[in-house]
């Protein structure tokens, strides 16, 4: 099996990821979005997230089989050490050790950021079923991610209630006076090597 390259994303990368991302809208509840965005949409929302964040792609063989990307915790001042995470990954390049990958690259560029928790906000059923199951759970836990809230009942999809949890991680050290948060354009050069 070949060797997989991390990369920066580019908008012109949408369709590709999209391929990777609409089997989980259309198929499970691991999102809880409902419609597939179109490409268009979908390269903004790759340009509004690098403007600040890293966003990053699995590469094997010139084929994305998985994508990472961080975004704002929440858009207030006092957050700006904190960002969420989200991850996804081909449905037949799972349990390959990709997610893996991405997520030490992506904490490596977010704690250039000095950023200093991630979080990741995660579809959870009470019980699995054919739409979804604790697998991200277990994946985030593997990952060094702990457990902080569970809502019940906040998400229904495909005729099912589901609950929603909220996981972190300390990547730094919480001090006094911590380094300013600085965005992905300011730390990107430290990187160049993945965009080749």
């Amino acid at each position: 099996m070949s060797e997989i390259m991390i990369r920066i994303v580019s908008p012109e990368d949408a369709e590709e990821l999209l391929d990777i991302y609409a089997p989980y809208i259309r198929d499970t509840a691991v999102t809880f979005e409902y419609t597939v965005p179109s490409v268009e949409e979908f390269k903004e929302r790759i340009r509004h997230t690098l403007e600040r964040f890293p966003y990053l792609a699995a590469v094997r063989d010139g084929e994305i089989i998985g994508y990472v990307y961080a975004g704002p915790l929440h858009p207030r001042a006092a957050y700006a050490w904190s960002a969420e995470t989200s991850i996804y990954v081909k449905k037949d390049k799972k349990n390959q050790g990709t997610g893996k990958l991405l997520y030490e690259a992506l904490e490596k560029v977010l704690k250039e950021q000095n950023i200093l928790s991630v979080n990741a906000c995660i579809a959870y059923p009470e019980v699995e079923d054919e739409y979804l199951t604790k697998d991200s759970v277990r994946f985030h836990l593997h990952m060094g991610y702990k457990m902080a809230a569970e809502f019940h009942k906040c998400a229904y999809k495909f005729g099912h209630w589901y609950n929603m949890v909220w996981m972190e991680k300390h990547i730094g050290d919480h001090i006094e006076n911590p380094a300013k948060p600085k965005t992905f354009k300011e730390v990107r050069g430290r990187f160049y090597q993945w965009e080749r």
